[in-house]
């Protein structure tokens, strides 16, 4: 990863950084496209078995906000399908190795386009304060200020 940048990082840009670092321990796709009338749009992603995914989606305008969406494993199986739905989560643990589709569809809409936002997380994310359920000063602090 390549950051670039002028003047002083400051205490804003270690954050920034930080949260970037921390960002990259999982892999996510975060994406907001359209979607024409009478379209479908379709993702791919290299998947290890084993792995922990959450597929993620809400449409955002057009019509009456909903789309089709489906789900396949690299074999074709169906893991989700959804017909006409507005936003939905879906989660599942990669049965195998391989590459996993995922489209969203817009057929059956004769001439509304729709604007579709979705997030697909591949792995857990790590805590962000990886500390926090330990008993610290701060934690103790807070135990006898409500005590």
């Amino acid at each position: 990863m390549l950051l670039r940048g002028s003047g002083t990082a400051g205490p804003w840009g270690w954050l920034t950084l930080l949260l970037l670092l921390v960002a990259c321990a999982t892999r996510a796709s975060e994406i907001t496209f359209e979607l024409p009338d009478n379209a479908k749009q379709c993702f791919y992603e290299e998947i290890v078995q084993g792995t922990k995914c959450t597929l993620e989606f809400q449409v955002i305008t057009g019509g009456h906000y909903d789309v089709d969406c489906r789900l396949e494993g690299p074999d074709g199986a169906v893991l989700y399908k959804e017909m006409k739905k507005q936003y939905d989560s879906f989660t599942f643990t990669a049965s195998r190795n391989g590459t996993y589709k995922f489209c969203f569809s817009n057929e059956f809409s004769t001439f509304t386009h729709k604007t579709v936002y979705f997030d697909f997380q591949v792995g857990e994310d790590p805590p962000l304060f990886p500390s926090e359920n330990r008993a610290t000063a701060l934690t103790q602090v807070k135990y006898c200020c409500l005590t």
